[in-house]
């Protein structure tokens, strides 16, 4: 399935918290990118397809700064990458060697990717901070990607903070982190998330109402009833 426009603004509403309960009813409990926090506090909440890029352990005759002008480099993935898609980076969780820094960043948001989710780090943090690429990662180092990293492909399945990532897989960020979305099950996932949001809000309205948990957390019959009845309503 595609990430059309209504499906992208259905799921900038739902949390990752709502996606990944939803997901685990489904029988998928990875799916939490582990490492992937926002790099600015309170970032929006963001949706897009993943175009996947892939680093292996640094060779020392591969990860050199002439690297860097090999037709297989992130600048040419950088220049691959479509506009609104997520850039999900595979850098093996290694934390000690920033994957981009600002110039990278800067590019991809003249491009206008979504935002940069990886399970590794970036490097000039202030001045990634400026180009207002939305970065999802576990911190900054100062060192190049070449201290620690060999970049080796783009557009192919990789591991992500332990999760499974295939191009075209949909990624929903927020303050809770990265989730992914396998493509195949975007439209089912996104109808049932957005009715669990519905269904919270109405129990939260209730809790603060004074409501007792058992039996509404969650609904048993009577309380469904109370909730379709709530709906219909159109409350």
């Amino acid at each position: 399935m595609s990430l059309t426009d209504p499906i992208r603004q259905t799921l900038s509403r739902i949390s990752t918290a709502t996606l990944t309960t939803v997901l685990l009813k489904k029988g998928l409990r990875n799916v939490w990118l582990r490492g992937a926090r926002p790099l600015r506090a309170h970032q929006s909440r963001l949706v897009g397809e993943a175009f996947t890029l892939r680093f292996v352990p640094a060779r020392e005759d591969l990860a050199t700064p002439e690297s860097w002008g090999s037709p297989i480099s992130t600048r040419a993935a950088i220049e691959a990458m479509p506009e609104g898609c997520m850039a999900v980076v595979d850098a093996m969780g290694v934390t000690d060697a920033g994957i981009f820094g600002d110039i990278l960043c800067a590019r991809m948001a003249k491009r206008g990717v979504t935002a940069l989710v990886t399970d590794g780090v970036v490097r000039d943090v202030a001045g990634v901070l400026g180009t207002g690429l939305p970065v999802w990662c576990q911190g900054v180092a100062a060192p190049p990607s070449v201290a620690g990293l060999t970049f080796v492909a783009w557009q192919q399945p990789i591991a992500c903070g332990g999760v499974a990532v295939f191009p075209g897989d949909v990624i929903v960020a927020d303050d809770d982190g990265a989730v992914l979305i396998p493509a195949g099950l975007l439209d089912e996932v996104t109808a049932l998330a957005a009715e669990q949001e519905m269904l919270e809000k109405w129990i939260m309205g209730e809790v603060e109402a004074g409501a007792m948990l058992p039996g509404l957390y969650p609904p048993n019959e009577e309380q469904r009833a109370r909730y379709e009845a709530w709906k219909r309503s159109g409350a």
